[in-house]
């Protein structure tokens, strides 16, 4: 399941600002868009509070940032066998390539290779189709040839639209195991993986592993089906021996016992593969509420498989954010009593809610599927006992969020101007929109995604390849629902009683109309979190027609959709919300596939094409992602007397530099 909550901004048009230099440095304001191409835009982020913490924390954040980016080749392998080998010949070019770079030819070459590092692989990170290089393949040949590498496969994987067409396959047509680019499986289709794990899962267990999260599935000559294990000395061992080297020197500077403790498991689960050890893992880092400094690191969210089984690799750094966290800090503090209020069924709710630790965070490393696309909130653990029993840990990222905002202000349209209805709305969202967003993302993490329980005996894998979008919907709902609750006023959360209405109307713009700017045409609707987004708006739209609810209105040859109740939206916010609690507690896979078929996959043709002419009229890029600052130890007289941020503004060098300092395998 994905307990995470990836940004959806349609970033503003920037100038683009990379320079050749390794590090910036700073003549006036801050500048947070770095680089545009393609429908991508890059940003680099500060952390606030680095300077405030202790040597000895600034250490613990550096070696686990390390351990974080040692990962990276790990993610590419995962999303494509072939990856590798094409980063590592375009990275020869660029670093060796002797031949004319001052041509439209080699530019484009260029546009390719950013695209490839910002997705890790030749697969949209977001729309998970495969793209191409806008030179000719002849040009790319002698590329190749001119730094010595003769691959006339390696042409096919990169131009060949039959190969590898999607990272993960969301055809209702065909085996989408086998037509799925991932390297999860080999050999294998969809019903021989499902028949192996259902031979060897006990359904009794009420403490179950996460099966199958850290291994792939290959079928031998022999026929017979095995796991090969994600371990040292197993699939990925060089990357995960570095990973555990970095992740003892942190140990050694940890804060608290929990932390030491927390990362000796870690360490033994990747040394081991056992699963037990990763839920240990997950047990103990949820008790730690009291560092400074936090992280993820390890095989987490599986919305990348079309089974909804295998997890990517990611890694995160934070510090706390003291301050900021007081918000989320009182909706922690009364999770049970969002629990008990929700309007789902009783027997799907949370008697005891245990454990809920929410915080705001500020982001001083993205590693693996994290990089350069990061959530702006995470929930984890995610496995649905341990989140019962133990509790979990939410956050919201603050330094990502507020870039992405400070980011869009250095550019001069903005979606809200084309696609809200009138001055109302847009002043509306002006004074609201920010805090509102905000708060939608802390109830969706801090609650949504720890509220509601599976009836015994019921899978956690369940809804299948639908899981992520469904699970997505349930806490986004959760999050609506009590945006618009006077307790978030009384709670001195909320900062006046009409404010949830700017999250009401901004979700519906963007569920029906605004997110489809990221959709080529002619395309279906397959990200999990827009299929969130959509299933949500379409259904309101659908189930408040008769009472006009939600209206679609045309103004001088232009489509927009206006809430007319928010009253009445919230009561089928409430609506929805406690159906998809049912599917997802009773394990009812053929109504969640009907939810999603229904109402997430397919989008209006023509408004699909109003909505893209008038937003490529805007001159945004639809994606953003980040470059990481760099942490520099300082070093006197053979000593580290200190580490050092420094806020790099070359995206294209970042992504060369990692290739060298953290290319493992």
């Amino acid at each position: 399941m994905n307990n995470t909550v990836r940004m959806f901004i349609i970033a503003g048009a920037a100038i683009a600002l990379s320079s050749c230099g390794k590090a910036s440095k700073e003549a006036g304001p801050f500048t947070y868009t770095v680089d545009q191409f393609a429908d991508l835009k890059v940003m680099r982020y500060q952390i606030p509070g680095w300077e405030d913490l202790t040597l000895k924390q600034k250490e613990y954040a550096y070696h686990l940032a390390e351990a974080a980016k040692y990962g990276r080749d790990i993610l590419w392998d995962q999303n494509c066998k072939d990856n590798l080998r094409v980063r590592h010949a375009v990275e020869k070019i660029l670093d060796s390539y002797k031949g004319d770079r001052n041509n439209t030819e080699f530019e484009n070459f260029k546009v390719y290779a950013k695209r490839l590092f910002f997705s890790n692989g030749i697969h949209h990170h977001y729309a998970e189709d495969k793209f191409f290089p806008e030179c000719p393949r002849e040009y790319f040949a002698s590329l190749l040839e001119n730094v010595g590498i003769a691959d006339e496969g390696l042409l096919d994987v990169i131009y060949d639209p039959t190969i590898y067409p999607q990272r993960r396959s969301t055809s209702t047509d065909g085996d989408i195991v086998k037509s799925s680019a991932v390297n999860f499986y080999e050999g294998v289709t969809r019903e021989e993986v499902e028949n192996y794990y259902a031979g060897i899962i006990d359904p009794n267990d009420p403490e179950p592993i996460s099966y199958g999260l850290n291994t792939k599935v290959v079928k031998g000559e022999d026929g017979v089906i095995r796991e090969l294990p994600w371990k040292v000395g197993g699939i990925y061992s060089p990357a995960l021996e570095k990973i555990c080297v970095e992740l003892e020197k942190a140990a050694e500077v940890a804060e608290n016992d929990i932390q030491k403790k927390a990362l000796g498991i870690l360490v033994e689960y990747y040394k081991t593969g056992d699963l037990r050890k990763w839920d240990e893992f997950n047990i103990e880092w949820v008790k730690d509420t009291i560092g400074t400094v936090d992280f993820i690191n390890g095989f987490i969210e599986d919305y990348n498989d079309p089974l909804g089984r295998k997890a990517s690799w990611e890694g995160y750094v934070n510090i706390n954010d003291a301050a900021a966290s007081a918000r989320t800090e009182i909706l922690s503090a009364n999770a049970q009593w969002f629990e008990d209020n929700s309007p789902v069924d009783p027997r799907f709710k949370k008697k005891t809610v245990k454990g809920v630790s929410a915080k705001v965070i500020n982001a001083v490393c993205l590693a693996g599927d994290s990089y350069p696309s990061t959530p702006i909130g995470i929930n984890l653990p995610n496995a649905d006992w341990i989140r019962k029993e133990h509790g979990s840990k939410s956050v919201t990222i603050s330094n990502i969020t507020h870039t992405y905002d400070l980011s869009a202000q250095e550019q001069p349209n903005s979606t809200l101007n084309e696609f809200a209805f009138d001055e109302n709305e847009i002043a509306l969202a002006k004074k609201f929109g920010g805090i509102a967003d905000e708060i939608h993302t802390d109830l969706h993490e801090c609650l949504g995604h720890a509220s509601g329980q599976l009836l015994p005996g019921v899978s956690t894998t369940a809804m299948g390849e639908y899981a992520s979008a469904l699970e997505e919907a349930r806490a986004d709902l959760f999050g609506l629902y009590y945006s618009a609750d006077p307790k978030m006023v009384e709670l001195g959360i909320m900062p006046d009683p009409e404010a949830y209405k700017a999250e009401y109307s901004n979700y519906i713009r963007n569920g029906l109309m605004v997110q489809f700017t990221r959709v080529e045409l002619g395309r279906p609707n397959t990200e999990a979190h827009m299929q969130n987004r959509k299933l949500i708006a379409e259904w309101c739209y659908e189930k408040g027609a008769k009472d006009n609810v939600i209206e679609k209105k045309v103004k001088d040859g232009k489509t927009y959709f206006v809430v007319n109740d928010y009253v009445k939206l919230r009561g089928l916010f409430a609506e929805l919300l406690a159906e998809i609690q049912r599917i997802k507690s009773e394990g009812d896979y053929k109504a969640g596939k009907n939810l999603i078929e229904t109402y997430a996959v397919h989008i209006d043709p023509e408004l699909h094409k109003e909505v893209k002419a008038r937003y490529e009229a805007l001159n945004l890029k639809p994606y953003g992602g980040f470059i990481n600052p760099e942490i520099v130890p300082v070093v006197k007289g053979g000593k580290t007397v200190d580490y050092k941020v420094v806020y790099t503004d070359d995206y294209l060098g970042q992504m060369l530099e990692y290739g060298k300092k953290y290319g493992t395998l």
